[in-house]
């Protein structure tokens, strides 16, 4: 987990992370690629080979049902529409909204369109899985399945997650908190009872 006060740094470090951003100086190494020296086009490929965003704002099509909402990534990528609503379909499962595969966004609670967002951001088994306020517009129990679920997920899949949050309730999930302040890590360590308050 990635906190810290409000206009820190934290999506900007992400956005750099996934080569969405340049960085000002130095250099960025994720997964054994220096994404500093990627072309647009190679970030463009590598983001979407590697890296699955889960978002603040769940970015989800809402002319598109869930499962075709989670197969978006495959078809980018040429997969043949059956091959990739089959894969959505088996992660739509994995995340208990099996029944719901043919609803649109509109027709899914909050928790729901969030699952869905999480089951989008591993179809296409990228190694890291990069989080910008996921829990920001769930209730309590859903944040907290939420993260059950994502971690689960990573652990069981052997992927990385990195998440940026300002809600102290979803802190027990973290492996590591990395606390920001002023553009730089400060602390890195697995204390969950900083002030992370925006």
């Amino acid at each position: 987990m990635l906190v810290g006060p409000s206009g820190c740094g934290k999506t900007t470090l992400l956005s750099i992370l996934s080569g969405i951003l340049d960085q000002d100086e130095g250099e960025c190494s994720v997964l054994g690629h220096d994404v500093s020296r990627m072309g647009e086009r190679e970030r463009v490929r590598f983001r979407g080979r590697s890296i699955g965003f889960v978002f603040q704002v769940f970015n989800l099509l809402p002319a598109l049902t869930a499962e075709e909402n989670v197969a978006i990534p495959l078809l980018l990528s040429q997969w043949s529409r059956r091959e990739a609503v089959g894969k959505a379909v088996r992660l739509l499962d994995s995340v208990g909204l099996g029944e719901r595969r043919r609803a649109l966004p509109g027709d899914l609670s909050g928790g729901q369109q969030q699952r869905v967002a999480i089951a989008r951001a591993l179809v296409h088994d990228p190694e890291l899985i990069v989080c910008d306020e996921p829990t920001s517009n769930l209730d309590h129990r859903t944040g907290h399945e939420m993260m059950a679920m994502l971690r689960t997920l990573a652990r069981r899949t052997g992927r990385s997650v990195i998440v940026v949050t300002h809600d102290t309730r979803i802190l027990e999930f973290a492996d590591r908190v990395a606390r920001m302040d002023d553009g730089r890590i400060v602390d890195v360590g697995v204390d969950t009872e900083w002030d992370v308050r925006p």
